[in-house]
């Protein structure tokens, strides 16, 4: 097996198109308390990717209603509950996409749509279905346009599941997992890439907290030092655009390190840590 392979299996075993019966049921009752679904590999053999997969075009934001499936006020997978964003207005979040592929190709997505390994779409835990986004490689500058129409990656702190063509225009198949870089389109609107997604950025962190008390930024740097993570830092508010003090650790190189960074923060009780530029 690839180490593409051993990087998306156990990510697809999970991916959030395994929950649509859970999100359809779901939309029409909030107050149920359904059991992600167990998804069946199809016994049809999946196509051969279509020559010149890296020239398939990008999905081009449109205006669309909200599905009518997939989109639950909230909804529980694994013993933790997720909160459906109600607008992806100013969207923008930083962390590991993965991919998922042949397993679920043909297979219905959270929104009821049949998955196409081969178009341009992708899963996301609380984005609206559909939302169309921007996803960047952090560690080459390669950028793609999405449209979300599946729920999930529910494995570790993942961000973004991505169909198979995308995760091939970013360049991170043989690796299955990379840094990436999320932020939500409005159709009609300028697509403009940000100065993260121009270029790969100098310096990645995790962060694990901000705080508008120094005190208490303080606080949580000596408990990190205090359990051996002796990278982490205070970054003090920056004139004119943050008041926060923000405790990071870093630079991270790469998935396995902020794994490993974000793995230890969780035993701490840390448990939303995030991906900061420098």
């Amino acid at each position: 097996m690839s180490a593409a392979q051993r990087a998306a299996a156990p990510l697809a075993a999970v991916s959030a198109a395994a929950l649509t019966v859970l999100l359809t049921a779901c939309a029409s009752s909030a107050r149920r308390a359904p059991q992600p679904a167990e998804r069946i590999p199809l016994p049809a053999p999946v196509p051969p990717p279509p020559a010149g997969v890296e020239s398939i075009p990008d999905a081009v934001p449109r205006l669309e209603p909200r599905s009518a499936h997939g989109n639950p006020p909230f909804y529980d997978v694994l013993g933790r509950r997720y909160f459906v964003l109600t607008a992806a207005d100013g969207y923008l979040e930083r962390g590991v996409a993965s991919w998922y592929g042949p397993t679920f190709h043909g297979g219905n997505t959270s929104s009821g749509e049949p998955y196409d390994m081969y178009g341009m779409s992708a899963a996301h835990k609380t984005l609206p279905l559909p939302t169309y986004v921007r996803v960047t490689n952090l560690r080459n500058g390669r950028s793609v346009v999405v449209r979300i129409n599946d729920r999930g990656p529910f494995i570790a702190n993942r961000l973004i599941d991505l169909s198979y063509t995308a995760a091939a225009k970013l360049d991170m198949i043989r690796e299955g997992t990379t840094l990436v870089e999320v932020r939500a389109l409005t159709p009609g609107a300028p697509d403009e890439l940000t100065r993260s997604a121009q270029s790969p950025p100098p310096s990645l962190y995790v962060q694990a907290g901000a705080f508008a008390d120094a005190h208490n930024a303080q606080h949580l740097l000596e408990r990190l030092h205090a359990a051996g993570l002796a990278s982490a830092f205070i970054l003090s508010p920056l004139d004119g655009k943050s008041r926060l003090y923000r405790v990071r650790l870093g630079p991270v190189s790469g998935v396995a390190q902020f794994d490993s960074l974000a793995a230890r923060l969780a035993a701490l009780g840390i448990r939303d840590a995030r991906l900061a530029l420098d």
